[in-house]
């Protein structure tokens, strides 16, 4: 059976006090829990600054009651925007993450590209590097420009032992569509939320992810997972649409939907 992991990108938000946490909860209980509900989540931090393996060290203490919890984690700026690193940076990121490895709580890696990286040959090589740099681990690379969905990198993909990462987000032009694309014994799904109008204008970075699925929405997405989960050994879901804690809700909705589904697996 395929091991099922969902919950939303990032779990610590102050604006998730009232909405999802109670109101007295210290910020320093939040992933505690968070983890009473969810089997995983995606850290988004790591995406901002370089981590040290004691912060990884800490984050396993907090969820030692589930046994089963795992962290997949957001590849940094350096890789997937400024794109320029060199051996050291790639071995000080993989080495951060032994505390995770070692406690068996390491999902995958995501490298999330932006919009303006299109394919090209170069940029396909480029894929190639960060497949070879980081081929110990589990990797997952999120595509925003359609023009990465061509068989050429699907083929490369598969020979480089890289996930694509399905999405759901708005359907403006240039964007990927929902999919259930297997590159790897390792699906993937992020949910971005459709907010068509906030997408590429927007005063305040937060109004893109300002999105409660319905759920309708979220229904449409069960054949997807069936499929991607008959292809793979696991499938991580999380929820970017994170306003207000409308991933998390976004999340339990899903769950409570799989339930019905031939993927569903408890999470106790």
């Amino acid at each position: 059976m395929t091991e099922l992991y969902i919950g939303t990108s990032g779990y610590s938000y102050e604006d998730w006090k009232n909405n999802f946490y109670p109101r007295d909860l210290a910020s320093k209980e939040y992933l505690y829990y968070y983890s009473r509900l969810f089997n995983s989540v995606e850290l988004n931090f790591t995406y901002y600054r370089f981590p040290n393996p004691y912060t990884f060290f800490s984050i396993c203490e907090k969820v030692k009651e589930n046994k089963k919890f795992i962290f997949s984690v957001k590849a940094n700026s350096k890789f997937t925007h400024e794109r320029i690193y060199d051996t050291d940076d790639s071995k000080k990121f993989i080495y951060a993450l032994k505390p995770l490895e070692n406690a068996d709580r390491l999902g995958s890696i995501l490298f999330q590209f932006p919009y303006s990286f299109r394919f090209s040959e170069g940029n396909l090589d480029y894929i190639k590097k960060i497949g070879n740099d980081f081929e110990e681990l589990d990797i997952s690379i999120e595509f925003r420009n359609n023009s990465w969905i061509n068989d050429l990198v699907m083929d490369s993909l598969r020979n480089l032992n890289i996930g694509f990462v399905n999405v759901d987000e708005p359907d403006l032009k240039g964007l990927i569509l929902p999919s259930s694309i297997c590159t790897t014994d390792t699906g993937y799904i992020r949910f971005h939320g459709r907010n068509s109008s906030s997408w590429w204008q927007n005063e305040k970075a937060y109004q893109r992810y300002d999105y409660m699925y319905s759920q309708e929405e979220l229904a449409d997405w069960i054949p997807k997972a069936e499929e991607i989960a008959n292809n793979t050994k696991k499938i991580f879901v999380y929820f970017n649409n994170h306003y207000k804690a409308k991933a998390a809700k976004s999340a339990l909705l899903f769950l409570d939907l799989l339930k019905n589904s031939n993927i569903y697996t408890s999470q106790n």
